[in-house]
């Protein structure tokens, strides 16, 4: 079914929050589902299996079953033209390499390039309010202004509804950025004025005509109205953060919550700009769109033309123009990828390096402060990193984390669902780490079964003793009593008892700290006494809040005979 377009701001695809999440659910539906039609029968079914399913992230479905798998595939599968549901379910061309292929920043930027208001799947309303490829004028608005930041983004640039509003919206970040200055002490206030500005001169036929109320909300206030669109706008703006980071081409200010082109790709975007054109295309014509949509290989990018590739190659490496000017395209993107990925993973080994030395200490310090004030972009993911780095620098051994890097060695997302956030092997001993700023009965609910199930798939794997580091600004009391339970008791699902020491992260914070002061280098020695401490303590104490607290003092003490 198609949507009709009746907003007045730029929308951006809020489900899955990180689109990679999306391959392992379009390839379940087409291994289920290929020729059927997508009725409200088969979206049950589909949102059943996909619950059972071992790359499922969540807690399972409850509510509207139909609604929530249309949500998951409707929505960015569908509208980025890696599904087509009509006339039956299947898995296009761009589908398929998208599941099955390397390059998949590439196969997703062109996806992201081809999205258009208004499309056969968005419909125009009558104001004609739309006029755009919004991922392509972002990144023009990034490429223009050197950078946006998410605030900017926010407030600005979701008013790009038609290209040719373009130079307006330059002009009004501009002016922002001036006025900002003039404001500087005093941010917040500042800003909120603005946001109620620019939402009342957005929403002004609405606000006139008092139709503000919202939905699932009584309170038809303009204050109620005004909160709800900028959270609207705020969703929106994180989405289209996430969806061009996915592509390679930008790169995330963490501490300034700002967005830029990665110096590497400048010539990528250049090229796109001056390439790819601007109007939508096949507003009207469901086929031809279709068509155009589905096709693995527009619009080209400048990873396409061979002498590109060549002269990226020759500038980062040691092979002459001889050795591969006989390269076909795919070969020379191999290549390209190599040298890419040997980049990224020297910079990794040199953040090693420097972390094990301490040198990295205080900005490690600093990083976790800027976490508990919320003064980051992604916190989630900050947290994972950074923790990384933390047990990197704390007691030896082989520290990976699973969640993702860019060609920069910079966090790009956090561990997939399937998986511990941080694996450390100490050689004669494991640990998983895992990290939440999930609180409340919702850190139980999230957290509490795959953590153990995360610690025993470890278990499994190395096939040696193994326990799990809990991490969390505050630890709920339902996991306290969870964890203590499964060190008392012998699960054979999770491979026997199961050793997880939850810790607030300020006790972890200290630790870390403990290991900078210490009049010795610390090894997996001092860390696995922690671990063999709580397990002992488990056995003698009188219930799940003496352990805890005896753990904590031990945790605050690790480094002290």
């Amino acid at each position: 079914m198609s949507k009709k377009l009746t907003g007045k701001t730029l929308f951006f695809t809020t489900s899955p929050r990180s689109p990679m999440k999306m391959i392992p659910e379009i390839a379940l539906l087409a291994e289920h589902f290929t020729g059927k039609t997508w009725s409200k029968a088969n979206q049950i079914a589909f949102i059943e299996l996909l619950a059972q399913d071992a790359n499922f992230e969540g807690e399972g479905f409850s509510g509207d079953l139909a609604f929530s798998a249309r949500d998951r595939i409707n929505r960015a599968p569908q509208a980025l033209g890696f599904i087509n549901l009509k006339p039956t379910i299947q898995l296009t061309d761009v589908g398929a390499l998208f599941v099955q292929k390397a390059r998949k920043e590439e196969i997703f930027l062109r996806q992201l390039l081809k999205f258009q208001l208004p499309s056969p799947y968005h419909l125009q309303d009558d104001r004609n309010t739309f006029c755009v490829k919004p991922y392509l004028e972002i990144l023009r608005l990034i490429r223009t202004l050197e950078y946006v930041a998410f605030d900017e983004m926010c407030i600005f640039a979701m008013q790009l509804t038609d290209y040719k509003k373009f130079e307006d919206i330059v002009s009004k970040i501009r002016e922002f950025r001036v006025q900002k200055k003039q404001n500087a002490g005093r941010y917040k206030l500042f800003y909120r004025d603005i946001v109620v500005s620019e939402l009342s001169e957005i929403y002004e036929d609405e606000i006139q005509s008092n139709n503000i109320s919202t939905r699932e909300s009584s309170d038809v206030s303009l204050q109620k109205f005004i909160k709800t669109k900028r959270g609207n706008l705020r969703d929106y703006t994180d989405a289209c953060f996430r969806y061009l980071r996915a592509t390679g081409l930008v790169a995330i200010s963490h501490k300034g919550r700002s967005i830029s082109i990665t110096p590497d790709k400048i010539a990528d975007v250049d090229y796109i700009l001056s390439n790819v054109e601007r109007t939508p295309v096949f507003v009207n014509e469901t086929d031809d769109y279709k068509n155009y949509l589905f096709n693995p290989t527009v619009p080209r990018l400048y990873t396409d033309n061979a002498d590109n590739l060549i002269d990226y190659i020759l500038r980062r490496s040691e092979m002459t123009k001889a050795q591969i000017e006989h390269y076909d395209i795919e070969q020379l993107k191999d290549l390209r990828d190599s040298i890419i990925d040997r980049n990224r993973e020297s910079i990794i080994e040199t953040q090693i390096q420097q972390l094990k030395s301490y040198s990295l200490y205080n900005e490690v310090i600093d990083t976790y402060n800027e976490i508990i004030s919320d003064e980051l972009y992604d916190i989630p993911l900050m947290l994972e990193w950074n923790t990384w780095r933390a047990m990197t620098m704390l007691d030896g051994g082989s520290i990976t984390g699973n969640f993702k890097v860019d060609d920069a060695g910079q966090p790009l997302s956090t561990a997939s669902g399937n998986t511990a956030d941080i694996i450390c092997d100490y050689e004669t001993f494991g640990l998983t780490v895992e990290v939440t700023m999930q609180s409340g009965q919702r850190q139980y609910e999230a957290e509490g079964e795959p953590v153990a199930r995360h610690l025993a798939k470890y278990k499994k794997a190395t096939n040696r003793e193994a326990y799990c580091l809990f991490i969390a600004p505050q630890i709920n009391d339902a996991c306290i009593a969870h964890f203590y339970t499964l060190s008392k008791t012998n699960i054979s699902y999770y491979g026997g008892k199961s050793i997880i020491v939850p810790l607030p992260l300020d006790v972890f914070m200290k630790m870390v700290e403990n290991s900078y002061s210490a009049k010795f280098i610390p090894t997996p020695i001092h860390i696995k006494e922690l671990f063999d401490f709580a397990k002992e303590t488990a056995e003698n104490a009188i219930d799940e809040k003496e352990w805890f607290n005896a753990v904590q003092s031990k945790a605050l003490n690790w480094l002290v005979a």
